[in-house]
């Protein structure tokens, strides 16, 4: 079932694109001081890439929250951005009812559950995508609508959704190259552990695919940013061994500057592992790089699960917090 979500990411953009033109934004607050995107794991991952998006174009700060509490700073002239797919996940439901004390204008982006069932409470604008699947399969969905609210509030360039509606037929005309190349990288990273690299502007492509290594494969890997990881990871690479493989997520956007330190960097990591591989994004545009390198990885992370033989559903330890979490 996993790889039919997977292939089903470009059908999952062109339903979300269709829901957001379907509901119009008629209570959020259309020039916020700032905005906070709010939700966990597979929910929330969507916010930690708009928010790197929109870094050189919005006006204003975006702050992205995965906790229970909230910044100090949020009050009535925040926008507050509650994403939860199932619409229970408890740290965003607690958050955002800090941020309806706080007087916050809310947006809620779920399938339902009781984020739903707020949002109709207090007349607050949502956005009702698909529900019934593992959040971490369904961003397309969550990644859609934000894109599409970034562009409304004049935090995205317009060209952005109009991007994510381009590559739609993109994805489906390359899909025996993604499963291709998804399998290749798999390989490469079947019993070894992955560290995965990328420029700070786009670190949550780093983070999706972490996640979707942990969920899917049930496998250990870290992640870091560059140039944060020159000033202090780099050194800890003297004991860098056989059993790592560096993961190095390059687009042609990255900064001068970090391109240089990247290659640096595989010059480095050759002293400790054999076992380097670079992840070139296609396009030109964030977008078109973006779902290039999470479709890409996507597919890694379902055949690496299949190569370690582990159900690629199975969250089981996940379902064990939660229920030991609702007994108090």
């Amino acid at each position: 079932m996993m790889n039919e979500l997977i292939a089903g990411f470009p059908g999952q953009i062109e339903t979300s694109l269709g829901i957001a033109d379907a509901s119009p934004l008629k209570n959020t607050l259309k020039n916020p001081s700032l905005i906070v995107i709010s939700g966990l794991g597979g929910s929330g991952i969507g916010g930690t890439m708009v928010a790197d998006w929109s870094r050189p174009h919005a006006q204003i700060p975006v702050l992205v929250n995965k906790d229970y509490s909230l910044p100090a700073c949020v009050n009535e002239k925040t926008l507050f951005i509650a994403c939860s797919y199932s619409g229970n996940t408890e740290e965003t439901l607690e958050a955002v009812e800090k941020a309806r004390q706080a007087g916050a204008s809310i947006l809620c982006i779920t399938s339902g559950g009781e984020l739903e069932k707020f949002a109709i409470q207090h007349g607050y604008d949502f956005r009702k995508i698909p529900g019934g699947f593992p959040p971490r399969a369904c961003l397309g969905y969550s990644l859609t609508q934000l894109v599409d609210v970034f562009v409304w509030l004049g935090c995205l360039p317009t060209d952005y959704r109009q991007k994510m509606g381009e590559m739609i037929q993109n994805l489906r005309n390359n899909a025996d190259y993604y499963m291709q190349e998804g399998k290749k990288l798999a390989n490469h990273l079947n019993g070894k552990m992955a560290v995965i690299y990328a420029e700070a502007s786009i670190e949550g492509m780093a983070v999706r695919f972490r996640q979707q290594i942990n969920e899917n494969a049930k496998d250990l890997c870290w992640h870091h940013a560059v140039p944060e990881m020159n000033h202090n990871e780099l050194v800890g690479w003297a004991g860098g061994t056989n059993h790592l493989a560096p993961v190095l997520m390059r687009t042609s956007n990255d900064y001068p500057r970090n391109q240089t330190r990247m290659d640096i960097m595989k010059d480095i990591f050759k002293k400790y592992t054999p076992n380097t591989i670079e992840l070139i994004a296609k396009g030109n545009h964030p977008v078109e790089q973006g779902l290039h390198l999470i479709h890409l990885t996507d597919w890694a992370s379902f055949f690496l699960s299949e190569m370690r033989q582990v159900d690629v559903m199975e969250v089981k330890v996940i379902d064990y917090l939660k229920g030991t979490l609702a007994k108090g």
